[in-house]
């Protein structure tokens, strides 16, 4: 991100059927929160700060919704939107925020100030506010092959992957608590999200048909894992590797007539996957290509 920019982060936050739109007194407009993403933060972590700043709530982040850009004063602005369903809080007024309402979408859309923050919300309600939620990442940055004298499947973490995991471990919870936890079997997909197991008290099942070779064998049967994974309670968090990845998206976006662009997955990478019921069809699968902020 160059110096003459802006990010920012916002979310439409939803419960009950209603979503939250603020007033700011220093504009006398009406819009969906949001702010400035901080220096060695997360696009991510702004959101959820923001929002509770803004509204006082808690909030768990789901499906990404739009990207917005334009300029203030000359200089470029872009704010990145999610779905968030609020967890708990109360509003308080604040220097920023006088008021917060909690609407019907159609009441929502008739009082923001801008078309923008009405595109929005129009993106938001093309879709189910609750979906399925599957965390999908690819393991962290290891020790290149021909330095380790070990068996590939040892293969751990470098230094630099450690610190992926590590902002992984910061990342993974704003999307939600992990009720599950499933990895490939190489040492390097367990060590990615064995820290946040720990953290949440969950253990880490191992699952064959999420690595390579069982991929390369029978894609089909690990599409039919991803679908099984989905298909229990509460979000799960998935742990794979390179060679299955792209792969796997692709497949089930294709089964659920999603159109997706060129599926990528850089190491540390996150995919977040969003599910709706009837037949856990794949709605949403949202890159992020690194858990670390912007330098």
């Amino acid at each position: 991100m160059s110096e003459s920019s802006i990010a920012a982060a916002g979310a439409v936050a939803w419960r009950d059927g209603t979503v939250a739109v603020v007033h700011r007194p220093r504009y006398d407009d009406w819009t969906l929160p949001k702010g400035k993403v901080d220096n060695g933060e997360t696009v991510p972590a702004a959101a959820v700060r923001e929002l509770a700043e803004e509204t006082g709530f808690r909030v768990v982040l789901g499906r990404h919704l739009n990207t917005v850009r334009y300029s203030v004063y000359g200089r470029p602005k872009r704010v990145d939107y999610f779905a968030a369903e609020a967890v708990g809080g109360r509003f308080e007024p604040n220097e920023e925020v006088d008021e917060l309402r909690w609407l019907t979408p159609e009441q929502a859309r008739e009082i923001l100030t801008y078309p923008q923050d009405a595109e929005v919300l129009d993106k938001f309600v093309l879709l189910p506010p609750r979906t399925t939620t599957v965390l999908l990442v690819r393991h962290a940055k290891a020790g290149k092959r021909e330095g380790w004298s070990g068996a590939d499947i040892d293969r751990p973490l470098s230094h630099a992957g450690l610190r992926q995991a590590a902002a992984l471990r910061d990342l993974l919870p704003l999307f939600g608590a992990a009720d599950r936890m499933y990895s490939a079997p190489p040492v390097r997909c367990v060590q990615t999200i064995a820290e946040l197991a720990a953290d949440l008290g969950r253990t880490v099942r191992i699952e064959p048909s999420l690595g390579e070779p069982e991929y390369v064998r029978d894609p089909a049967a690990t599409v039919a894992t991803l679908r099984e994974i989905a298909s229990g309670e509460g979000i799960a968090v998935v742990s794979s590797q390179g060679g299955v990845i792209p792969g796997l998206i692709s497949s089930y976006a294709r089964e659920s007539g999603l159109d997706l662009p060129e599926v990528r997955a850089k190491k540390g990478s996150l995919v977040v996957l969003s599910f709706v019921h009837p037949g856990l069809g794949l709605v949403a699968a949202d890159y992020y290509p690194s858990p670390l902020p912007k330098p």
